[in-house]
C-alpha cells in the first residue's frame, strides 16, 4: 500500500494507540486534503508536566508532522471543577491564581515536544466564562443523566455511598462542549478519558457537527509501578527535571516496569526489546540505557552522559563527584534552614519531615536531630534523599 494513501496515513498515525474510534472516518477526513484539528485538553491541576504526558504529546507531534494542526487546550475553567476521572472522592478546588501559574508552565513545557508553529493554544475559559445559564441548559439537554451515570467511577461512587456532586456531573458535559467550541476533528487522551472523549463526539453530533474521532493512548504507571504517574502521588518524572534527578528516578524502577517504559516512552526496536527481555543485555545496563535515552531526549546527549557518570560515581562507587554544586555559608546554619535554602525542600516543615524520616545525611551520617546545625569547615557534604547532594564550604 502507498504510504501516502489516506488509509496508510491513518494506520501510521494510529500506531501505538490503544483504541481508535473510528479508523475509516480518520482516513476519510485525511482524504479531504485539509489540515485536521487535533485536540488535547489538559487541566492545569499541578505545576508541571511529566513523562506520562509525553505519550500523548508525542502522538500529537506525529499529527503535526503529517501536516495537521494541534489544538492544545488548557482547561483553566474545568480545573475549577476538577476532573473526577478515577477519583473516589471530590477533588480539592484550586484557586484561579494556582490555575493561572500552572497553565503557563503547561504551555511552556508542552513546547519541549510540540512544534509551536503548528500548535494553537486555547483556554476553555474563552467560551465558558461567557456561557449563559440558558445556553448551559440547552447543552445539558443533549445528554441524559442515565448516560452520565454509565461512567464507571460515578457508578462506583454511588455504590460505595460516596458523595457525588452536581458540578462533577457537569465535568464531562463541559469537556465535551469544548470539542463543539473548537470544532475538533479528533480528540486524543489517555484510556481513562474515553468516556469524556465520547461525550464530545456525542455533543458534536447533537449540534450538527461531524463527530470527532477518538484516539486513546496508554496510561503510564508511576515509579511505584502501581498507580498512574502523578506529581501529586510523588511517583512522577517531570519533563523539565534536572538531568541527574531524572536519570536517578528512572534507575529506581523495577525491571518489569523498565520494559514497560521502553515500550511506551522510546522508539526501541522489537529486536532490542527482545535482547533486553532475554537477558542478553544486563538489566542494570539496560536500565542505564533507558534512563540515558529519556534524559537525552529532553536535555541532550552530553547531559545524559554526565547524568550517567554522576549516578555511577555516587550510587555504584559511593563517591561524591566533583561536579556536585558548591554552596557557601558563614559559620553554622540550622539543618532545616539549610535544606530549604538549597531548594532541597519547599519549606522548613518539609525539611523537618525529611530529617524525621532519616532522609538527610551529613558527610555520610544520617541526621535525625531536628536541632542539628551544619558547621561550614567542620562538615562538608549534605545529602537529602538519594539524588540531592551539595558540597558546603565557607
Amino acid at each position: 500500500m502507498d504510504e501516502n494513501q489516506p488509509l496508510a496515513r491513518a494506520q501510521r498515525l494510529a500506531r501505538g494507540a490503544v483504541e481508535l474510534i473510528a479508523p475509516a472516518e480518520l482516513a476519510e477526513r485525511i482524504a479531504q486534503g485539509r489540515a485536521l484539528r487535533i485536540k488535547l485538553g489538559l487541566d492545569p491541576t499541578a505545576p508541571d508536566l511529566h513523562i506520562g504526558h509525553s505519550i500523548v504529546l508525542k502522538k500529537l507531534r506525529d499529527f503535526q508532522r503529517d501536516g495537521h494542526t494541534v489544538v492544545f487546550l488548557v482547561g483553566d475553567f474545568t480545573a475549577l471543577i476538577g476532573d473526577p476521572t478515577g477519583r473516589s472522592e471530590t477533588r480539592k478546588p484550586l484557586s484561579r491564581e494556582e490555575i493561572s501559574r500552572n497553565a503557563e508552565t503547561y504551555r511552556t513545557q508542552a513546547f519541549t515536544i510540540l512544534d509551536p508553529a503548528l500548535t494553537e493554544v486555547r483556554f476553555n475559559s474563552e467560551w465558558m466564562n461567557d456561557l449563559s445559564v440558558s445556553r448551559l441548559i440547552e447543552i445539558a439537554s443533549r445528554l441524559s443523566v442515565a448516560r452520565l451515570l454509565e461512567r464507571d467511577d460515578f457508578e462506583k461512587r454511588i455504590e460505595s455511598q460516596q458523595p457525588l456532586f452536581l458540578h462533577e456531573l457537569l465535568y464531562p458535559l463541559i469537556q465535551g462542549y469544548d470539542s463543539v467550541a473548537l470544532r475538533a476533528d479528533l480528540e486524543i487522551g489517555g484510556t481513562d478519558q474515553k468516556f469524556n472523549l465520547l461525550v464530545g463526539r456525542e455533543l458534536q453530533r447533537a449540534f450538527g457537527q461531524p463527530p470527532q474521532i477518538v484516539m486513546t493512548m496508554p496510561l503510564l504507571e508511576g515509579l511505584d509501578g502501581v498507580r498512574k504517574m502523578s506529581k501529586s502521588l510523588g511517583n512522577a518524572v517531570g519533563l523539565t527535571e534536572a538531568p541527574a534527578e531524572m536519570f536517578g528516578k528512572l534507575m529506581s524502577v523495577s525491571d518489569a516496569l523498565m520494559l514497560r517504559y521502553y515500550a511506551v516512552l522510546t522508539d526501541v526496536t522489537d529486536r532490542e526489546l527482545a535482547a533486553i527481555k532475554s537477558g542478553a543485555i544486563h538489566p542494570m545496563e539496560a536500565k542505564k540505557q533507558l534512563a540515558g535515552r529519556i534524559v537525552a531526549e529532553y536535555h541532550g546527549a552530553e547531559a545524559a552522559g554526565a547524568a550517567r557518570a554522576f549516578f555511577e560515581s555516587k550510587f555504584q562507587r559511593h563517591e561524591v563527584p566533583d561536579s556536585v554544586p558548591v554552596f557557601r555559608i558563614d559559620g553554622d546554619l540550622w539543618i532545616c534552614e539549610l535544606i530549604k535554602q538549597l531548594n532541597f525542600a519547599r519549606s522548613t516543615s518539609e525539611a523537618r519531615r525529611l530529617v524525621g524520616q532519616g532522609a538527610v545525611r551529613v558527610d555520610g551520617q544520617t541526621v535525625t536531630d531536628l536541632d542539628f546545625r551544619f558547621v561550614a569547615g567542620e562538615h562538608r557534604i549534605l545529602e537529602v534523599g538519594r539524588r540531592r547532594v551539595a558540597r558546603i564550604e565557607r
